[in-house]
């Protein structure tokens, strides 16, 4: 495997993805959505997830396709901003056509970034708007960090944030990931190693190298308090894969957020993982595919806390600073 040319999940071809955030709330919103519908599917290992429209995306749903995946901070209030995604879908003809309806179909979740130091007190809730002005934004290229539904995420010590990276196959097709880390658990040992370090390609989260030997019991104990946390990512491939194949794609991704966040999946996180296909290169390997995606995401974590940027108010400091 390889990065691909941007190191995003952009480089699966036809995926774009875009970001909106307001600095004052510490909150946004980031869009993933393609040039045509496209096959979606889910996993959830977390004990506490929000999420909305993801029943639909079992394989024995009638629904095949959907025209966007959703990441809000917000909690619950962010599940919303999937109404601000559907109305900018809907305004340019996009949906599922019943009769002469067309209903966007936008399954969406959510991480808890309410106790952050951000301005929460809001009238009327931002999530809509934030999430129409993220589609709006839709490109192949996003920053990372603290943006979108990255700008006020946390971790157990460190700042969290948006991340993406992708990987070509030897058999030329593309895998990429993009998350949202604000997790219970850890992405660093306690000498400040990213736990992805073997799995880094280059420099792209510090070039660390790998450290020598740790216990488990030396970890420190987690800053965020039961509840206050989630971790969730998007991998996607320009393979052809359906419902099942990506559901099961989705299961394997959760081996690198594990890799990557120590502890994950726990009772209080809703961790989970969307998987996309835009189907424009046929069948592959699903062995490869699944081994990837694992990959991609572990090193799509650590990126997300490193490329977080300082911020006033903030209540954590940014790994890379330190």
């Amino acid at each position: 495997m390889k990065p691909g040319p941007l190191n995003l999940i952009t480089d699966v071809a036809g995926l774009l993805v875009g970001n909106a955030q307001d600095e004052a709330l510490k909150s946004g919103v980031t869009v993933l959505t393609a040039d045509a519908p496209f096959a979606a599917a889910v996993h959830v290992m977390g004990g506490a997830p929000g999420t909305r429209e993801t029943d639909l995306l079992a394989p024995d749903r009638m629904v095949q396709a959907v025209d966007a995946l959703v990441l809000s901070g917000g909690s619950a209030f962010g599940l919303a901003a999937c109404d601000g995604v559907m109305g900018g879908l809907r305004a340019a003809g996009r949906g599922f056509a019943v009769g002469e309806a067309l209903v966007p179909i936008v399954p969406g979740a959510i991480v808890f970034d309410l106790l952050n130091g951000g301005d929460k007190a809001w009238e009327q809730n931002p999530y809509p708007a934030l999430g129409r002005e993220a589609l709006a934004t839709a490109a192949t290229r996003f920053p990372l960090g603290s943006a979108g539904a990255g700008t006020g995420a946390m971790t157990a010590q460190w700042k969290g944030g948006l991340g993406s990276a992708s990987a070509v196959l030897a058999d030329g097709c593309t895998v990429g990931a993009l998350v949202v880390v604000n997790a219970l658990g850890s992405v660093t040992a306690p000498s400040g190693q990213f736990w992805a370090a073997p799995w880094e390609m280059g420099d792209e989260f510090g070039g660390l190298g790998l450290s020598g030997p740790f216990a488990p019991e030396d970890q420190p104990r987690p800053e965020k308090r039961a509840g206050e946390a989630t971790t969730i990512a998007i991998v996607a491939t320009d393979a052809a894969l359906d419902k099942a194949g990506l559901t099961r794609m989705a299961t394997a991704a959760h081996a690198g957020l594990a890799r990557a966040i120590v502890p994950s999946h726990t009772p209080f996180d809703g961790d989970l993982v969307f998987a996309a296909s835009t189907g424009l290169r046929g069948e592959a390997d699903h062995f490869a595919l699944g081994h990837a995606a694992a990959c991609v995401l572990a090193r799509a974590i650590a990126r997300a806390v490193w490329s977080a940027s300082p911020a006033p108010g903030d209540l954590q400091p940014c790994r890379r600073t330190k």
